[in-house]
């Protein structure tokens, strides 16, 4: 296939790119610069407009756009930007997509859809949750009406909690956790739906090959855990104590409203569609995930 892709110098369209070469498939990026090598063509979200030659032949168009949910505390003007960020190029996107009759569209959304499930396991037949990110997922999937009106397949990426190498969420913990600065968050209590970054991408390249997967799939891997568990397990592979609590007070005084929305909340989403789908999982367990990163 010859796939666009937006959003690919991010943690996850990174790694997205070269797994989609290896598979055999052309990979083209839109950029918001001037293109400076041969796989790159100019767009400019804010203006609307795209490259004339960017979506010419494309059997499919990724979307990953998104300014980072946890890097700055939620000020009224950074909330605006979370949105601007992502309904912006969507909506783009959309547009195009639809302007050009590309069969397939894979674009990026969260768990936040679900708000907090508590202990409650929930798969894509869950209902939306309350809060800012669950009515920024809303407004976010809704953004690609446009391409699925014209008939394209659209398939909603529920990303959560991204499991690396380098970056994302282990970029910031992995670094306490060896100082032996780590442990629990508030109770502890609250589910963390983390995926590899391997799985991520695998997910969204089995989206593009796969035409019977459509509509909202959960990008989480099979076993949610604590966040109790998921500072146990992760301080026993770095081997180093962990036994440090944070409370919720503390961190909503550090992180403001992100912490209920993004640190405390629990969530115990399961990947429903890609297990049906008969998906494999390269790193079912959370111990197979984080051993596969601090390998890396």
């Amino acid at each position: 296939m010859r796939v666009v892709i937006a959003g690919s110098s991010g943690l996850i369209g990174t790694a997205l790119v070269p797994r989609l070469r290896e598979a055999g498939h052309d990979v083209v990026r839109l950029v918001r610069r001037t293109p400076q090598a041969p796989d790159e063509r100019g767009w400019d979200p804010a203006a609307g407009h795209i490259a004339p030659d960017a979506l010419e032949g494309a059997d499919a168009v990724v979307n990953l756009c998104g300014a980072g949910i946890g890097d700055q505390r939620w000020t009224g003007a950074r909330k605006q930007e979370l949105r601007d960020s992502r309904m912006i190029p969507t909506d783009v996107i959309a547009r195009a997509v639809a302007e050009h009759g590309i069969g397939t569209l894979v674009n990026g959304s969260a768990v936040g859809w679900y708000g907090d499930t508590g202990a409650m396991a929930v798969d894509e037949s869950g209902r939306r949750g309350t809060g800012f990110l669950a009515d920024l997922c809303r407004d976010w999937e809704a953004a690609t009406a446009p391409a699925s009106e014209a008939g394209a397949r659209v398939v909603l990426v529920r990303t959560g909690l991204v499991l690396s190498p380098s970056g994302g969420l282990m970029g910031r913990i992995k670094p306490l956790f060896k100082a032996g600065l780590g442990g629990r968050l508030g109770s502890g209590s609250q589910y963390w739906p983390w995926i590899s970054l391997d799985d991520e991408v695998g997910a969204i390249v089995y989206a593009l090959e796969h035409d019977s997967v459509s509509g909202p799939m959960n990008a989480t891997g099979p076993d949610p855990v604590s966040n109790d568990e998921f500072t146990r397990v992760l301080a026993g592979q770095l081997h180093r104590p962990a036994p440090w609590a944070v409370p919720g007070f503390a961190m909503r005084a550090v992180l403001g409203e992100f912490a209920d929305e993004g640190v405390l909340v629990s969530q115990r989403v399961l990947p429903g569609v890609l297990e049906r789908e008969g998906f494999t999982f390269r790193h079912a367990t959370l111990s197979e995930a984080l051993a596969a990163v601090l390998d890396g």
